[in-house]
């Protein structure tokens, strides 16, 4: 049996006895294997209580085995041989006890779990009733004048009313240990065998699901007494418009319309057309996707659909569907009017224009050079003249893109519906003056999930290049230019001297290890 175990029957033992069920706690101290002494003395209490004086003494014989050192064992022996009329075998445990206390007027056995103090003029007490027992009424006298020199006030009258029996050789009143004072195991290992809740109940203070009490491991979900046993679709998926369905192969657009995603994102399907086309929706943009490269998304087995987002690309993908007129879908179900991009002709080109910055414009593919010249002229916001392009960076001989180029040879170097040139400037663009620069600073980080995006960390600080529309600008940050939603940042507020606020970065970005003064 373990420690443990033994702990708790011990402590489920006494508290048999405190309910004053001797019967119950001495058949829970007898299962207990192999007791320790004081267990074994406990036992020899509650025989010696129910006047089994057999059963008591190999208790007590059990007990002195394994401490020889007990005072207790001894005296409570000696009361039990002393009833069994063994009166020499009463007397030296007597004087083993007497013999223990090591000339100490008493013991306290409270801090070992027994509520009992041993005292020496006791013993001695019992000693010289065992010798009058005898009839060695001097022996006894002897004993009960010792006890005299080690008496407590308390003890005094015993002593006394004890010696004056011994003169008249009158038989006294045998000391006893109290009734049902037992050992009691140490209250603090009693205390660890209960089971403690260390982290506590955990509470929920934010959620999307109102009065939502639930907190755990598992999916979101609206906590109803009595309610279905299934698992439920999140709310914060089903409050959002379409189906939510994830990507099974990377997809590259080939027109504007078209939306880029790629394997493990979840994307949500507006309207499926006949053709196998579906417009969906993906972080906060609209497109068009080939519907056989989605899958339904299973909110409930959550598992699976993350272990097909990676086996998903060891597979070949399919076949682009063909676009057919009136058949692709045009609008979402709910009638909302597709974005620009989507609005546009599918022979238009994204031209990218690698400068001091990176930016792109769009034109329809075969374009003249005047449209593509006043496309990015107006980007830039610089007059025609002062602009060069070229198809290589370095702007020298046929690579060289002006009026008198052949457009039919440069719109051959596109690679399907991308070409990307080299600009070079005489002089800077009326943007980059220092006055007329507007400064954003990130409020969250923005991973871009299409080429013309705009990648940023939380706390980068963007220069606004245009606003696309109410929800979209254009900006540069680290050297690349794209478009980024205008919700992930905000305006950097500037002092008196056109230097960005130090209590602002102290305010919002405290990452930073130098402000500007």
């Amino acid at each position: 049996m373990s420690f443990v175990e033994t702990l708790r029957c011990w402590d489920e033992a006494v508290n048999w006895v405190d309910k004053q069920d001797l019967s119950e706690a001495l058949h829970i101290f007898l299962s207990i294997q192999e007791p320790n002494s004081k267990i074994c003395f406990d036992i020899g209490c509650l025989h010696l209580l129910n006047q089994d004086l057999d059963a008591a003494e190999k208790a007590f014989d059990c007990s002195i085995r394994k401490d020889e050192h007990l005072a207790v064992a001894f005296f409570q022996r000696g009361i039990t041989f002393y009833k069994k009329k063994r009166f020499e075998e009463s007397l030296g445990d007597f004087q083993h006890a007497f013999k223990a206390l090591r000339g100490n007027q008493l013991i306290d056995y409270k801090a070992l779990g027994l509520r009992y103090k041993l005292y020496a003029c006791e013993v001695l007490h019992n000693m010289a009733l065992v010798e009058a027992q005898l009839a060695n009424w001097e022996k006894a006298q002897e004993h009960l004048v010792k006890a005299l020199d080690l008496k407590t006030e308390t003890k005094l009258s015993l002593i006394d009313k004890a010696l004056q029996s011994t003169l008249k050789q009158k038989l006294f009143k045998l000391v006893e240990f109290p009734s049902k004072v037992l050992f009691k195991p140490n209250k603090h290992y009693v205390a660890e065998l209960e089971k403690k809740d260390y982290l506590g109940k955990a509470k929920v203070v934010a959620s999307v699901v109102p009065q939502d009490d639930f907190s755990g491991f598992a999916p979101l979900q609206p906590q109803v007494e009595d309610g279905p046993t299934c698992e439920k679709e999140p709310e914060v998926l089903r409050t959002l418009q379409g189906e939510p369905h994830t990507v099974l192969f990377e997809f590259v657009p080939e027109t504007s319309d078209e939306l880029a995603v790629v394997p493990g994102n979840i994307v949500f399907v507006l309207q499926k057309g006949a053709d196998n086309w579906a417009s969906v929706v993906f972080n906060e943009r609209r497109g068009l996707v080939p519907y056989n490269y989605l899958e339904r998304l299973e909110i409930s087995l959550a598992s699976k659909q993350n272990e097909r987002a990676h086996t998903s690309p060891n597979r070949a993908p399919p076949t682009r569907p063909e676009r057919k007129p009136g058949l692709t879908p045009g609008k979402s179900s709910s009638g909302n009017i597709q974005p620009k991009d989507a609005q546009s002709t599918n022979n238009s080109c994204i031209v990218k224009v690698r400068f001091t910055f990176n930016f792109v414009v769009s034109v329809p593919r075969g374009s003249p050079y005047a449209i593509l010249i006043d496309k990015i002229s107006k980007k830039l916001k610089l007059p025609t003249a002062s602009i060069t392009l070229s198809l290589t960076p370095t702007a020298y001989g046929q690579s060289v893109i002006s009026a008198s180029s052949e457009m039919e040879s440069v719109w051959s170097n596109a690679n399907g519906r991308h070409i990307t040139l080299w600009c070079k400037t005489k002089e800077k663009p009326t943007h980059a003056k220092p006055q007329e620069e507007i400064h954003l600073v990130a409020l969250h980080s923005y991973d871009s999930s299409n080429p013309e995006d705009l990648s940023f960390h939380e706390g980068d600080t963007i220069l606004l290049l245009s606003r696309v529309n109410q929800d979209w600008l254009e900006g540069q940050c680290n050297g690349n230019t794209g478009i980024f939603p205008a919700s992930f940042v905000e305006d950097i507020p500037v002092n008196g001297n056109g230097y960005t606020s130090p209590a602002f970065y102290c305010l919002h970005h405290r990452r930073f290890s130098q402000l500007l003064l």
